[in-house]
């Protein structure tokens, strides 16, 4: 993208279950040496405590690296001041991972009550790709019709929910196949054997092996 030498991602983390998901799209991406613009709702920064035991979200804890922990910019949820509350702010996409129904439907409705929603609102406007990674289980029709408007609006919904044909053995393994898909839809690379190709080698070895 035009405009600056290094890519910028904004990342926004809410209360629905997940934290892990979070903390490993913020791994990969600052392993990619892009900057990373962390704004957490208030059930957000919870969530990491609860889940994670940070209960003061730190840059070098979420990036599991002191040095990667610099391309890390943490913002209040009430600074309405930040730069990723502006249009004029460039960045290469947002994601909000984990994505509580709460913030969908907020997002949905055009609501700004807290920076993470002004900043999904921005880069809507902004056309830029807007990655709303869905967490909660079963579906309310509501939800449902959230995820209709924002898709409509030029969101990606994408809901954790990973796929099994990789024959995945540990939970780490889960979470890389959404983290390795929420950083193509962002267009970001990475080396995870998340993709189907991925699938068909091991395939193929399986058919030619005697």
């Amino acid at each position: 993208m035009a405009g600056h030498a290094v890519k910028r991602v904004v990342v926004g983390i809410t209360g629905a279950s997940g934290a892990v998901y979070a903390r490993r799209v913020i791994e990969l991406l600052t392993e990619a040496q892009i900057e990373v613009h962390l704004t957490l709702s208030a059930l957000g920064r919870r969530l990491l405590a609860d889940e994670l035991g940070m209960k003061h979200p730190e840059p070098a804890a979420l990036a599991g690296d002191d040095r990667r922990g610099r391309l890390i910019t943490i913002y209040r949820d009430n600074d309405f001041a930040a730069p990723i509350a502006s249009g004029s702010f460039l960045h290469d996409g947002m994601v909000i991972v984990p994505a509580s129904s709460n913030t969908l439907a907020a997002i949905a409705s055009g609501l700004t009550k807290n920076l993470l929603q002004r900043a999904a609102a921005v880069t809507l406007k902004e056309r830029r790709t807007l990655v709303i990674a869905h967490r909660e289980t079963p579906l309310t029709h509501i939800d449902i019709l959230n995820m209709q408007r924002c898709s409509r609006a030029g969101a990606i919904v994408c809901p954790l929910a990973p796929g099994f044909y990789l024959l995945p053995s540990t939970i780490n393994e889960l979470i890389d196949f959404m983290a390795g898909k929420i950083l193509d839809l962002i267009g970001v690379d990475h080396d995870l054997d998340t993709r189907w190709e991925a699938h068909s080698a091991q395939q193929k070895q399986v058919d030619e092996s005697p």
